[in-house]
């Protein structure tokens, strides 16, 4: 930090660090005493980030985005020459080093940035304002690229940092609007009616009756009426199935005379897959479900769910007919990343939930990242005090600092947090009671910063006290000078594997996972060991890496990675598990004409490592297929398709972020499995591989992955996650659609454009509203409706044939009480339309101008 400082500003006052006391601390003004007021409250201090329009023909060198941070002192004392320093945290990379009205802009570490005063700077006198004005480095921005929490941070109490009033100006546009065929181009409501317009509103008796799409459905002719709730009868081990059959069935029903419902598990005809089951709803013999397991029981009550009127139907009967019905694949997955922004059980329970109910079984927990730490293990408690706590301080050793808008308070239920031993074991026995799989996700040897930081916290600690085991869990060599940046602009997050303390740290963790899983009677079969971007640059000039190297006759850092999985896979499997693995796992860099390739690690490919393969993108489209052809079990999760993280598109209201793709529900519901780029231009397609019918016998399943870098409410998973798990549910339940495997693409249109209708059709007429009216409480995306005039009309249609339209003339924005849409819209104005469901929760709103 700067240490400069005036005479006037020497020292905070009293009434200044009692306001911040709240957010210190214990202890944290040892070395702070109160005196003379004499500079600004940082809570006085107003702080506005906007996105600046770009001049007419402006080339920035090398891309970018002209922003600006406009600094308010709304305090009655000055904002001193010198001694302090503002803090705040984002996602992209910004230009350490800008200047601009006397202040210098500085990277921290991570995402954590901050402006200080330079020589120049004269101070900021009350009611003053100044501007501070850069080149954002990403030209395409997105409103999560934003700046967020701001804190004050004077240097006469270093470990007091004070939130700032900030306001973000909304972004207007997206960097590229009206560049024809860019992906970051604005989506208008004109473009969104045409798209719109494949898929038309069909007759209730025309929408498919359930998802995802079952193996083989035979419709009866009659109907079986729900007098009364159901008789359940099931044996004792399905018990969990008969209770979730009987909370199917409404409360206003009466408690007695429904038909039957019984639930066996027995053999399915035709269907070796442990989870098929076979559904048989009759008018004379009431409903039967039959399941080559539990799990498969589980999913024919699940069916006969979406089965069922709405609730608060007038009439309460289902159709006969008969079902059999088997999974595509036997690994289909979501995972959550509760490191980046922590979310506590309840959050957890909400998505195993819905999970189940949309036949999903694989729950990948990503527990630990860079930024935090979210299990408690027994005999490291670091990992928790420090590891999972994120907040200022000025002394390295008492937590993390902030990152994705966590803030300067340790106490925010975002950046801090973690699971007890109780709770994850509470997870565990929750997702096995819906036959899901609970795979946890240790990060390393990259993204490992919080298990870094905090294993040398308890290191300094200990050997201060004079313990001889200081270094027993020490994951860095302290002399190391490598130079490296991650992709979360870290140089400090590497697990060092010249380091036998390291393997200790590794087994001590992997036992006491494995522990918890089998007190809860769910054992562990495998677990994810991350492997995922490690920074080139690391371990380069580590002297422990480099003594190892030498030691075990390794050339380079690539046979140092094989070195540390081999030892790895071997903790893992003395634990009685296999080893799982982002893509990284089984591949192998290396050169060709000069430049990095990955091609299949040989090494590995008798391991039984699962490769979890996510980097889809320009170049690297075929990587998935080229190892599993190499020998490799693989679960696909391409970023261009299944991150859920990233931003339905490049408009400005959309939330998430864009690195890799923008993801509309269609984009997930298109995706091919076996043919990741049918619908990729020819020249794109050329000199990349396909799969054998080998390596088909290698893919194990399809993943959808939400990383939570800007979900810091639970309600932003819900916009993000839903409805596109539907669409992945489809994908990895039901086999190819026939529009996915002719090879005339003029019947693959015609077939996709009903299949597609039908898929949206069923969402808006039945899967969501059931999900509104069920007390799901799921605040999932409602997506702005498509509009275009025509011979002085305005046509409205929404994605989800069945939503309900409203609309207003006036230019206000339309509430629960507007007028409905229901046909083309004659007034004359500003038409805003939004789309609503059916509690009233209004969606993004639409605008047009009817002359």
């Amino acid at each position: 930090m700067n240490k400069k400082m005036n005479r006037a500003g020497a020292a905070l006052a009293a009434a200044v660090l009692c306001a911040m006391m709240t957010l210190a601390a214990p202890g944290a003004f040892a070395e702070a005493a109160p005196q003379a007021v004499s500079q600004a409250d940082g809570a006085r201090l107003q702080l506005r980030w906007e996105l600046q329009r770009k001049p007419a023909g402006l080339q920035l060198p090398q891309g970018g985005s002209p922003a600006r941070f406009t600094l308010i002192n709304a305090d009655s004392q000055p904002l001193p020459p010198s001694g302090w320093s503002l803090y705040f945290t984002g996602i992209d990379r910004m230009p350490s080093g800008a200047q601009s009205s006397g202040l210098v802009l500085e990277h921290v570490a991570g995402g954590l940035f901050r402006l200080r005063p330079g020589p120049d700077f004269k101070g900021l006198g009350p009611g003053q304002t100044l501007a501070f004005d850069y080149r954002h480095n990403d030209s395409v921005f997105m409103p999560s690229r934003s700046p967020t929490a701001p804190y004050l941070v004077y240097d006469a109490a270093p470990d007091v940092g004070v939130p700032l009033q900030y306001t973000l100006t909304p972004v207007l546009e997206p960097a590229q609007r009206g560049k024809v065929g860019s992906p970051h181009s604005f989506v208008t409501p004109e473009d969104t009616y045409w798209r719109n317009a494949r898929a038309g509103l069909l007759p209730a008796a025309q929408v498919p009756p359930v998802l995802p799409t079952p193996l083989r459905l035979e419709p009866g002719a009659g109907r079986l009426a729900l007098a009364g709730r159901p008789a359940v009868t099931a044996s004792a081990a399905l018990a969990n199935e008969a209770a979730l059959a009987r909370s199917l069935f409404a409360s206003s029903l009466p408690a007695s005379g429904g038909p039957a419902l019984h639930l066996s598990v027995g053999k399915v005809e035709g269907q070796d897959s442990p989870e098929a089951y076979r559904l048989r709803i009759t008018a004379a013999g009431g409903i039967d479900i039959v399941g080559n397991s539990a799990a498969g029981v589980a999913y024919g009550v699940q069916t006969l769910r979406e089965l069922l009127p709405l609730p608060g139907s007038a009439v309460m009967d289902l159709p006969e007919m008969s079902i059999i019905d088997a999974p595509r694949f036997g690994y289909r997955g979501f995972m959550l990343d509760v490191a980046r922004n922590f979310h506590g059980k309840e959050t957890v329970f909400k998505w195993l939930d819905l999970m189940a109910r949309f036949k999903l079984n694989k729950f990948h927990f990503h527990l630990t990242d860079d930024e935090g730490w979210r299990i408690e293990i027994a005999g490291l408690p670091e990992l928790t005090t420090i590891g999972a706590v994120r907040g200022h301080s000025a002394r390295p050793g008492v937590r993390l600092q902030p990152a994705y808008g966590s803030g300067p308070d340790p106490r925010d239920p975002r950046g801090s947090g973690h699971y007890t031993r109780e709770d994850y074991k509470e997870i565990l026995r929750y997702a096995q009671a819906r036959h899901i799989e609970v795979i946890p996700e240790i990060e390393m040897p990259g993204h490992a910063r919080a298990a870094v930081q905090a294993m040398e916290a308890r290191y300094h600690r200990l050997k201060n006290a004079g313990g001889r085991d200081a270094a027993r869990y020490l994951l860095s060599d302290l002399d190391d000078r490598s130079e490296y940046s991650s992709a979360q602009y870290f140089n400090d997050n590497v697990i060092n594997p010249g380091l036998e303390s390291s393997y200790t740290f590794i087994d001590h963790v992997v036992k006491e996972v494995a522990a918890l899983h089998r007190e809860a009677g769910a054992p562990l079969k495998t677990i994810h060991m991350g492997g995922d971007e490690l920074a080139n640059g690391a371990w380069e000039k580590s002297p422990a890496s480099d003594a190892w190297k030498r030691k075990h006759g390794l050339e380079s850092s690539a046979d140092l990675w094989d070195y540390f999985y081999e030892r790895v896979d071997a903790i893992v499997r003395k634990h009685g598990m296999t080893t799982s693995g982002w893509e990284e796992l089984a591949a192998r860099k290396t050169v060709l004409d000069g430049g990095s390739k990955l091609i299949p690690n040989p090494r590995f490919t008798r391991s039984g490592f699962t490769a979890y393969v996510w980097n889809n993108t320009v170049g690297l489209e075929d990587l998935a297929y080229r190892l599993a052809n190499g020998g490799y079990d693989i679960v696909l999760t391409p970023v261009t398709r299944m991150y859920f993280d990233m931003a339905h598109n490049a408009n400005p209201e959309e939330h998430g972020v864009n690195w890799g793709a923008y993801v509309e529900l269609q984009t997930v519901y298109d995706f091919i499995p076996f043919d990741i780029m049918k619908d990729a231009p020819e020249a794109a397609r050329m000199g990349k591989d396909r799969l054998t019918d080998y390596g088909k016998r290698r893919v194990r399943g399809i993943q959808a992955n939400l990383f939570a870098e800007t979900a810091r409410d639970p309600a932003r998973i819900d916009y993000l996650v839903m409805p596109r798990m539907v669409a992945l549910a489809e994908r990895a339940w039901a086999a190819d659609p026939g529009w996915a495997t002719t090879q005339d693409p003029v019947k693959a249109e015609v077939l996709h454009r009903g299949a597609w209708s039908g898929f949206v059709n069923a969402l808006g007429q039945r899967v969501l509203p059931r999900l509104d009216l069920d007390g799901t409480r799921l605040a999932y995306r409602i997506a702005p409706p498509g509009l275009v005039t025509e011979d002085g009309r305005v046509l409205a249609n929404h994605v989800l044939p069945g939503m309900q339209l409203r609309y207003t003339s006036d230019g206000s924005e339309p509430s629960a009480s507007s007028r409905l849409v229901t046909g083309p819209i004659l007034e004359r104005g500003t038409i805003r339309v939004a789309a609503f469901d059916r509690n009233g929760r209004r969606g993004a709103v639409a605008a047009i101008e009817s002359r």
